[in-house]
């Protein structure tokens, strides 16, 4: 009992001394770095709205989730479309420079905001939504709810409506933001920094560096909100009908199908109707971190098919 105690003992004390100076020397690291696009007043608070390229079609990036920085992680993505197209990177209430929110993250509020900050924006619709992981769910709501503003869908490996995810306890999430407090996970960040951030990806030092500080701050109360409505989300769209009439291309990663199985995407695309199609791109989940040139040409390849 004498040796447990001592070892809590120590535990406790080097968390303390982790808080400290985590809080001390870093709580601040975020304030000399500047939004790179434009900080849009969507009801009542500050969201961050990144534009580049001036063409005619307008294709919006969504985040998927646990991106800390949007506008730096889709910064390759970005210059290689923006030499055909508009492109837009939306960075959520509580992500990136965008402040946080009490609103309820749920599919209208996100849909509502998105379209508000568009809107805001000078941005006209129809638009092309390029979502990527769990905003597939989001883009899916606003096709339902607002067909005449989407002329197309580009997913990068989203998250399925046809199936939902398992249920993560509230709790959980909570946890990260305590751990994030006294800086465990900015040890454990120091380690699993996206290795795909180089500059052979096309990524600058400046958009490395600022990701790799962005991500010892990505938990608050609006991103666990976010994280612990996704099953009730999804459950949402499962009883909605998508569109006919809006074209979905989903790019799907090697990897992605050997984790899930092939039944989790056949499943999705069907949900999705016959204006569905699908591509398998060899990579991770996050495919637009190494393979921007596949996604652009597929992209190119897409949008002239459907004009």
């Amino acid at each position: 009992m004498t040796i447990l105690v001592i070892i809590l003992g120590v535990i406790v004390c080097l968390n303390i001394v982790s808080f400290i100076i985590n809080q001390t020397f870093f709580l601040n690291e975020l304030e000399d770095i500047s939004p790179y696009g434009d900080m849009i007043e969507v009801n009542g608070q500050k969201m961050h709205v990144y534009s580049m390229g001036d063409g005619e079609k307008t294709i919006v990036l969504l985040p998927g989730f646990s991106v800390p920085l949007p506008c730096a992680d889709f910064g390759p993505l970005m210059r290689e479309l923006s030499k055909n197209y508009t492109v837009i990177c939306i960075e959520y209430f509580g992500v990136g420079f965008s402040e946080q929110t009490k609103t309820l993250r749920t599919n209208e509020n996100y849909t509502e905001e998105i379209r508000t900050a568009l809107s805001l924006a000078g941005c006209k619709a129809p638009y092309v939504l390029m979502p990527h992981s769990g905003s597939g769910i989001y883009s899916e709501y606003y096709a339902i709810k607002h067909p005449d503003e989407v002329s197309a869908i580009i997913m990068l490996d989203t998250t399925s409506s046809a199936k939902t995810e398992t249920k993560v306890p509230k709790f959980v999430y909570e946890i990260g933001k305590v751990q994030q407090s006294i800086g465990l996970n900015r040890i454990a960040n120091f380690f699993v920094v996206p290795s795909l951030l180089k500059k052979e990806n096309g990524y600058t030092e400046k958009e490395i560096s600022d990701y790799g500080k962005f991500i010892s701050h990505y938990y608050n109360e609006t991103i666990v909100d976010q994280l612990s409505r996704l099953n009730d989300n999804i459950l949402e769209i499962m009883e909605m009908d998508f569109p006919d009439d809006v074209p979905v291309l989903k790019l799907i990663p090697s990897q992605t199908i050997k984790q899930v199985g092939e039944e989790y995407q056949t499943n999705h695309l069907s949900r999705l109707g016959v204006n569905a199609e699908s591509i398998t791109l060899n990579g991770s989940h996050f495919i637009y971190q190494s393979d921007v040139a596949r996604i652009f040409d597929a992209t190119n390849t897409f949008l002239e098919k459907i004009d």
